[in-house]
Protein backbone atom coordinates (compact mmCIF):
# COMPACT_ATOMS: atom_id res chain seq x y z
CA UNK A 1 0.00 0.00 0.00
CA UNK A 2 2.74 2.67 0.93
CA UNK A 3 4.73 1.39 -2.18
CA UNK A 4 1.62 2.44 -4.37
CA UNK A 5 1.21 5.78 -2.73
CA UNK A 6 4.84 6.63 -3.60
CA UNK A 7 4.59 5.76 -6.97
CA UNK A 8 1.51 7.76 -7.27
CA UNK A 9 3.33 10.67 -5.70
CA UNK A 10 5.70 10.76 -8.78
CA UNK A 11 5.88 13.76 -11.16
CA UNK A 12 6.53 13.67 -14.74
CA UNK A 13 10.11 15.44 -13.93
CA UNK A 14 10.51 11.85 -11.91
CA UNK A 15 10.47 9.95 -15.59
CA UNK A 16 12.45 12.03 -17.83
CA UNK A 17 16.20 10.96 -17.97
CA UNK A 18 18.25 13.64 -15.78
CA UNK A 19 20.21 14.30 -19.43
CA UNK A 20 17.23 15.69 -21.08
CA UNK A 21 16.37 17.65 -17.94
CA UNK A 22 19.73 19.13 -18.04
CA UNK A 23 19.62 19.88 -21.98
CA UNK A 24 16.43 21.50 -21.56
CA UNK A 25 17.65 23.59 -18.35
CA UNK A 26 20.60 24.79 -20.79
CA UNK A 27 18.66 25.26 -23.69
CA UNK A 28 16.23 27.55 -21.61
CA UNK A 29 19.17 29.77 -20.32
CA UNK A 30 20.70 29.99 -23.50
CA UNK A 31 16.97 30.79 -25.11
CA UNK A 32 18.55 34.39 -26.63
CA UNK A 33 20.94 32.12 -29.11
CA UNK A 34 18.33 29.54 -29.04
CA UNK A 35 15.66 31.48 -31.10
CA UNK A 36 18.60 33.35 -32.84
CA UNK A 37 19.69 30.05 -34.79
CA UNK A 38 16.80 28.57 -35.13
CA UNK A 39 15.99 30.71 -38.40
CA UNK A 40 18.98 28.68 -39.90
CA UNK A 41 18.63 25.57 -38.45
CA UNK A 42 15.22 25.77 -40.01
CA UNK A 43 16.67 26.78 -43.32
CA UNK A 44 18.91 24.16 -43.49
CA UNK A 45 16.84 21.20 -42.54
CA UNK A 46 13.96 22.20 -45.31
CA UNK A 47 16.48 23.51 -47.98
CA UNK A 48 19.41 20.51 -47.70
CA UNK A 49 17.73 17.70 -45.41
CA UNK A 50 14.09 17.82 -46.78
CA UNK A 51 15.12 17.58 -50.45
CA UNK A 52 17.71 14.53 -49.49
CA UNK A 53 14.23 11.78 -50.15
CA UNK A 54 14.65 12.82 -53.65
CA UNK A 55 17.70 10.46 -54.22
CA UNK A 56 14.96 7.38 -54.36
CA UNK A 57 14.48 9.02 -58.19
CA UNK A 58 18.14 6.72 -59.05
CA UNK A 59 16.21 3.90 -57.90
CA UNK A 60 12.91 4.26 -60.28
CA UNK A 61 11.68 4.32 -63.49
CA UNK A 62 11.02 8.37 -62.50
CA UNK A 63 7.53 9.30 -64.20
CA UNK A 64 6.97 13.46 -63.19
CA UNK A 65 3.57 12.74 -63.51
CA UNK A 66 3.75 10.13 -60.95
CA UNK A 67 5.98 11.86 -58.42
CA UNK A 68 9.03 10.43 -56.76
CA UNK A 69 6.94 7.24 -54.56
CA UNK A 70 4.36 6.84 -57.82
CA UNK A 71 7.00 6.14 -60.19
CA UNK A 72 8.01 2.17 -60.26
CA UNK A 73 10.83 0.79 -58.82
CA UNK A 74 14.03 -0.06 -61.42
CA UNK A 75 14.35 -3.69 -62.81
CA UNK A 76 17.44 -4.39 -61.36
CA UNK A 77 17.49 -2.22 -58.91
CA UNK A 78 21.00 -0.09 -59.85
CA UNK A 79 20.32 -0.21 -63.25
CA UNK A 80 20.81 3.42 -63.70
CA UNK A 81 24.58 3.27 -61.91
CA UNK A 82 25.37 0.65 -64.31
CA UNK A 83 24.28 2.25 -67.15
CA UNK A 84 26.63 5.05 -66.22
CA UNK A 85 30.05 2.69 -65.21
CA UNK A 86 28.78 0.91 -69.01
CA UNK A 87 28.93 4.53 -70.09
CA UNK A 88 31.35 3.82 -73.49
CA UNK A 89 32.79 7.92 -72.07
CA UNK A 90 33.32 6.66 -68.41
CA UNK A 91 36.81 6.72 -67.65
CA UNK A 92 37.20 9.82 -69.70
CA UNK A 93 34.58 11.40 -67.43
CA UNK A 94 36.46 10.13 -64.11
CA UNK A 95 39.80 11.56 -65.55
CA UNK A 96 38.65 15.24 -66.82
CA UNK A 97 36.79 15.33 -63.36
CA UNK A 98 39.55 13.86 -61.29
CA UNK A 99 42.74 16.03 -62.82
CA UNK A 100 40.74 19.08 -62.60
CA UNK A 101 39.46 18.62 -59.22
CA UNK A 102 43.29 17.79 -57.96
CA UNK A 103 44.81 20.93 -59.62
CA UNK A 104 42.50 23.33 -58.53
CA UNK A 105 42.67 21.80 -55.16
CA UNK A 106 46.62 22.33 -55.65
CA UNK A 107 46.45 26.30 -56.50
CA UNK A 108 42.86 27.11 -55.11
CA UNK A 109 43.55 25.74 -51.47
CA UNK A 110 47.12 27.27 -50.84
CA UNK A 111 46.51 30.46 -52.47
CA UNK A 112 44.34 32.46 -49.75
CA UNK A 113 46.56 31.35 -47.37
CA UNK A 114 50.02 32.39 -48.85
CA UNK A 115 48.09 35.96 -49.21
CA UNK A 116 47.03 36.25 -46.02
CA UNK A 117 50.12 35.87 -44.70
CA UNK A 118 51.48 38.51 -46.95
CA UNK A 119 48.64 40.66 -46.73
CA UNK A 120 49.41 40.18 -42.53
CA UNK A 121 52.90 41.34 -42.96
CA UNK A 122 51.80 44.74 -44.29
CA UNK A 123 52.60 47.29 -41.83
CA UNK A 124 50.73 50.85 -43.29
CA UNK A 125 47.01 49.67 -42.61
CA UNK A 126 45.35 52.19 -45.40
CA UNK A 127 47.61 49.98 -47.98
CA UNK A 128 46.04 47.26 -46.18
CA UNK A 129 42.58 47.85 -46.53
CA UNK A 130 42.78 48.54 -49.95
CA UNK A 131 44.99 45.75 -51.44
CA UNK A 132 41.98 43.26 -48.80
CA UNK A 133 39.17 45.52 -50.29
CA UNK A 134 40.73 45.27 -54.24
CA UNK A 135 41.29 41.22 -53.55
CA UNK A 136 37.79 40.40 -53.02
CA UNK A 137 35.93 42.32 -55.48
CA UNK A 138 36.22 39.35 -58.07
CA UNK A 139 34.70 36.74 -55.61
CA UNK A 140 31.19 39.23 -56.82
CA UNK A 141 31.86 38.99 -60.14
CA UNK A 142 29.09 36.76 -62.27
CA UNK A 143 30.63 33.24 -63.57
CA UNK A 144 28.93 34.59 -66.91
CA UNK A 145 30.88 37.63 -66.82
CA UNK A 146 34.00 35.48 -65.94
CA UNK A 147 34.09 33.42 -69.00
CA UNK A 148 32.96 36.01 -71.17
CA UNK A 149 36.47 38.02 -70.15
CA UNK A 150 38.02 34.88 -70.37
CA UNK A 151 36.85 34.08 -74.13
CA UNK A 152 37.57 37.81 -74.97
CA UNK A 153 41.38 37.89 -73.70
CA UNK A 154 42.03 34.34 -74.69
CA UNK A 155 41.14 35.39 -78.24
CA UNK A 156 43.89 36.03 -81.24
CA UNK A 157 43.94 39.31 -80.80
CA UNK A 158 43.03 39.07 -77.35
CA UNK A 159 45.33 40.39 -73.77
CA UNK A 160 46.72 37.38 -73.11
CA UNK A 161 48.01 37.06 -76.57
CA UNK A 162 49.08 40.62 -76.52
CA UNK A 163 51.66 39.60 -73.57
CA UNK A 164 52.23 36.68 -75.29
CA UNK A 165 53.80 38.98 -78.23
CA UNK A 166 55.78 41.21 -75.59
CA UNK A 167 57.47 38.20 -74.86
CA UNK A 168 57.72 37.41 -78.62
CA UNK A 169 55.37 34.55 -78.48
CA UNK A 170 53.08 33.76 -81.57
CA UNK A 171 49.45 34.51 -81.14
CA UNK A 172 47.29 31.13 -80.41
CA UNK A 173 43.79 30.71 -79.60
CA UNK A 174 42.96 29.61 -76.42
CA UNK A 175 39.68 29.11 -76.79
CA UNK A 176 40.02 26.43 -78.73
CA UNK A 177 40.68 22.71 -77.87
CA UNK A 178 41.85 21.87 -74.20
CA UNK A 179 45.86 22.99 -73.56
CA UNK A 180 44.82 26.18 -72.16
CA UNK A 181 41.91 25.29 -70.40
CA UNK A 182 43.09 23.98 -67.23
CA UNK A 183 45.36 27.39 -67.19
CA UNK A 184 42.19 29.43 -67.54
CA UNK A 185 39.94 27.84 -65.78
CA UNK A 186 42.28 27.49 -62.27
CA UNK A 187 43.71 30.81 -62.89
CA UNK A 188 40.34 32.46 -62.73
CA UNK A 189 39.12 30.47 -60.10
CA UNK A 190 42.55 31.51 -58.03
CA UNK A 191 41.90 35.74 -58.90
CA UNK A 192 38.47 35.65 -58.27
CA UNK A 193 38.89 33.29 -55.08
CA UNK A 194 42.19 34.53 -53.36
CA UNK A 195 40.70 37.42 -51.70
CA UNK A 196 37.13 36.15 -50.34
CA UNK A 197 39.29 32.62 -49.07
CA UNK A 198 41.89 34.69 -47.37
CA UNK A 199 39.27 36.61 -44.64
CA UNK A 200 39.14 33.66 -42.98
CA UNK A 201 42.52 33.26 -42.39
CA UNK A 202 43.20 37.05 -41.60
CA UNK A 203 40.26 36.69 -38.89
CA UNK A 204 42.60 33.48 -37.38
CA UNK A 205 45.87 35.74 -37.82
CA UNK A 206 43.96 38.58 -35.62
CA UNK A 207 43.88 36.26 -32.88
CA UNK A 208 47.26 35.39 -32.38
CA UNK A 209 48.51 36.81 -28.75
CA UNK A 210 50.56 39.75 -29.60
CA UNK A 211 53.33 38.53 -27.03
CA UNK A 212 54.62 35.59 -29.08
CA UNK A 213 55.89 38.42 -31.35
CA UNK A 214 57.59 40.21 -28.29
CA UNK A 215 58.98 37.22 -27.09
CA UNK A 216 60.05 36.40 -30.55
CA UNK A 217 61.80 39.86 -31.03
CA UNK A 218 63.95 39.19 -27.81
CA UNK A 219 64.79 36.41 -29.29
CA UNK A 220 66.22 37.96 -32.61
CA UNK A 221 63.74 36.29 -34.79
CA UNK A 222 63.05 37.57 -38.29
CA UNK A 223 59.52 38.12 -40.30
CA UNK A 224 60.08 34.30 -41.95
CA UNK A 225 60.96 32.95 -38.55
CA UNK A 226 57.95 34.31 -37.25
CA UNK A 227 55.32 33.40 -40.24
CA UNK A 228 56.97 29.60 -40.19
CA UNK A 229 56.90 29.46 -35.75
CA UNK A 230 54.03 31.85 -34.74
CA UNK A 231 51.20 32.61 -37.92
CA UNK A 232 50.94 29.19 -39.47
CA UNK A 233 50.84 27.17 -36.70
CA UNK A 234 48.27 29.48 -34.74
CA UNK A 235 46.18 28.87 -38.52
CA UNK A 236 47.01 25.25 -39.21
CA UNK A 237 43.62 24.40 -37.11
CA UNK A 238 41.45 26.92 -39.74
CA UNK A 239 43.53 25.64 -42.61
CA UNK A 240 43.26 22.12 -42.11
CA UNK A 241 39.46 22.38 -41.80
CA UNK A 242 39.57 23.90 -45.03
CA UNK A 243 41.48 21.19 -46.33
CA UNK A 244 39.21 18.41 -45.09
CA UNK A 245 35.85 19.99 -46.70
CA UNK A 246 37.81 20.79 -49.74
CA UNK A 247 38.42 17.29 -50.69
CA UNK A 248 34.87 16.48 -50.48
CA UNK A 249 34.74 18.60 -53.59
CA UNK A 250 37.60 16.91 -55.73
CA UNK A 251 34.77 15.51 -58.19
CA UNK A 252 32.30 18.56 -57.42
CA UNK A 253 33.37 21.23 -60.01
CA UNK A 254 31.67 24.74 -61.02
CA UNK A 255 29.87 23.23 -63.70
CA UNK A 256 28.40 26.53 -64.91
CA UNK A 257 31.58 27.76 -65.79
CA UNK A 258 32.84 24.77 -67.56
CA UNK A 259 29.74 24.53 -69.75
CA UNK A 260 30.30 28.16 -70.70
CA UNK A 261 33.96 27.88 -71.23
CA UNK A 262 32.81 24.55 -74.06
CA UNK A 263 32.61 25.04 -77.71
CA UNK A 264 32.65 22.70 -80.44
CA UNK A 265 36.45 22.33 -80.63
CA UNK A 266 36.60 21.14 -77.28
CA UNK A 267 33.38 20.00 -75.66
CA UNK A 268 34.29 15.68 -75.48
CA UNK A 269 37.55 16.93 -74.14
CA UNK A 270 36.82 19.16 -71.15
CA UNK A 271 33.77 17.15 -70.36
CA UNK A 272 33.20 16.58 -66.49
CA UNK A 273 30.61 14.44 -64.74
CA UNK A 274 29.02 17.88 -63.71
CA UNK A 275 28.64 19.00 -67.11
CA UNK A 276 27.73 15.22 -67.84
CA UNK A 277 24.80 15.53 -65.41
CA UNK A 278 23.46 18.94 -66.44
CA UNK A 279 22.86 17.73 -70.37
CA UNK A 280 21.59 14.17 -69.64
CA UNK A 281 19.22 15.79 -66.25
CA UNK A 282 18.31 19.12 -67.75
CA UNK A 283 18.63 18.70 -71.80
CA UNK A 284 17.71 15.41 -72.19
CA UNK A 285 15.14 14.74 -69.20
CA UNK A 286 16.63 12.17 -67.75
CA UNK A 287 16.30 12.71 -64.42
CA UNK A 288 16.64 9.04 -62.66
CA UNK A 289 20.09 8.77 -64.44
CA UNK A 290 21.54 12.40 -63.60
CA UNK A 291 20.48 11.60 -60.06
CA UNK A 292 22.12 8.12 -59.76
CA UNK A 293 25.15 9.86 -61.46
CA UNK A 294 25.49 12.87 -59.20
CA UNK A 295 24.44 10.08 -55.96
CA UNK A 296 27.31 8.10 -56.56
CA UNK A 297 29.76 11.70 -57.02
CA UNK A 298 28.25 12.27 -53.36
CA UNK A 299 29.24 8.89 -51.85
CA UNK A 300 32.23 9.34 -53.25
CA UNK A 301 32.88 12.84 -51.74
CA UNK A 302 31.91 11.95 -48.62
CA UNK A 303 34.53 8.84 -48.98
CA UNK A 304 37.24 11.49 -49.29
CA UNK A 305 36.34 13.78 -46.54
CA UNK A 306 36.15 10.86 -44.21
CA UNK A 307 39.53 9.99 -45.53
CA UNK A 308 41.18 13.39 -45.55
CA UNK A 309 39.52 13.19 -42.02
CA UNK A 310 41.32 9.86 -40.49
CA UNK A 311 44.26 11.10 -42.04
CA UNK A 312 44.00 14.71 -40.09
CA UNK A 313 43.26 12.87 -36.95
CA UNK A 314 46.44 10.23 -37.47
CA UNK A 315 48.55 13.57 -37.84
CA UNK A 316 47.03 15.13 -35.00
CA UNK A 317 43.57 14.60 -33.53
CA UNK A 318 42.76 18.27 -32.17
CA UNK A 319 42.48 19.36 -36.13
CA UNK A 320 40.25 16.96 -37.67
CA UNK A 321 36.37 17.40 -37.84
CA UNK A 322 35.32 14.46 -35.81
Amino acid sequence: MERLQNTSRKTLKDFIPQQVLKFSKLLWRQKSLVFLALPPVIMVFLFRYLPMYGILIAFKDYKPLRGVWGSPWETPLFENFIRFFNYVDFKRLIFNTVKVGIVSLFFTYPAPIIFALLLNELRFKKFKRVVQTISYLPHFISVVVIVGMLNNFGSLGGLFNQIRGIFGLEAVNMNSGDKYFLLMYVGSAVWQGVGWGAIIYLAALANVDPTLYDVANIDGANRWHKIWNINLPSILPTTTVILILNAGNILSQDYTKILLMQNDTNRSLIDVISTFVYRVGIAQGEFEYATAVNLFVSVINFFLVFITNKIVQRLNPENSLW
